[in-house]
């Protein structure tokens, strides 16, 4: 099974990248799955997520939708993740009575795959230690062969061990949110596809995605600013995973960009 993964996506030049690029390269690679982190999708200051933008990654070929710490950002898109059963929050942002789940499983035929998503403890708000919260859902998913993890986390320390925690208990564990895509993708030595970081899919000159004027504006002179989505030329950022169907494990890991 192929499972491609992609870094979040920044706005509605972001999204519609995807509408271009994601179809004819789920034809040419073979993409059983497809997982993009949307928190960042919201078609105007790009926080957040919303049903338009969520519906436009559905209908551009996006199987399933993770998020992180701004996934509550829009309170008009509360009722939606709570309906929508292909889009993931943080499962250990669980605040009393929070929209969502964190756990997405899709029936693929031949193989149930689960989709676990978590955010890092480190420098980021969470409720709930995410190795003890990873250690608490496994046996919820334990009737799905393939599981996958988007752990939206800052530290890259944190990332790597998560990985190591999950080796050969995972198909893949993936990282986002720092929106530059790392050069470390692996199978580990347990079985399990890596790597620290998706990057994102968004406008290629900006500081993550937002126009780079204001953010220099922003470092400078310590004031408030408005976030603005750069404009541009964008790139896609993701990564391929390969998974062996009976054994759950990862057999190739592939970086990808497109533009």
């Amino acid at each position: 099974m192929n499972v491609f993964c992609i870094g979040d996506v920044i706005g509605l030049p972001g999204c519609e990248l995807v509408r271009s690029v994601l179809p004819p390269f789920k034809r040419l690679k073979g993409v059983d799955l497809c997982i993009a982190n949307g928190e960042n999708s919201e078609f105007g200051r790009a926080k957040g997520i919303t049903r338009n933008s969520a519906e436009h990654l559905f209908d551009s070929g996006v199987d399933v939708i993770t998020t992180g710490n701004h996934v509550f950002s829009q309170s008009a898109c509360y009722e939606y993740l709570d309906t929508c059963e292909f889009i993931a929050r943080p499962a250990n942002l669980a605040y009393g009575g929070a929209p969502g789940r964190g756990v997405v499983t899709v029936d693929m035929g031949r193989r149930r795959v689960a989709v676990v998503n978590l955010s890092g403890a480190v420098c980021m708000e969470c409720t709930e230690d995410p190795f003890q919260k990873i250690d608490t859902l496994l046996p919820e998913i334990a009737s799905c062969k393939i599981k996958l993890l988007d752990f939206h986390a800052e530290a890259t320390s944190e990332k790597r061990a998560m990985g190591f925690h999950l080796d050969g208990r995972f198909s893949a564990v993936f990282g986002t949110h720092t929106h530059v895509q790392t050069a470390d993708e692996q199978i580990l030595p347990g079985g399990t596809g890596y790597i620290t970081d998706l990057g994102m899919t968004g406008p290629s000159d900006s500081v993550l995605g937002m126009e780079k004027t204001v953010i220099l504006q922003k470092f400078r002179t310590g004031m408030p600013v408005r976030f603005q989505v750069a404009p541009g030329a964008c790139t896609l950022n993701g990564c391929l995973f390969t998974i062996d169907e009976n054994s759950g494990l990862c057999t190739h890991a592939e970086r990808i960009q497109l533009q």
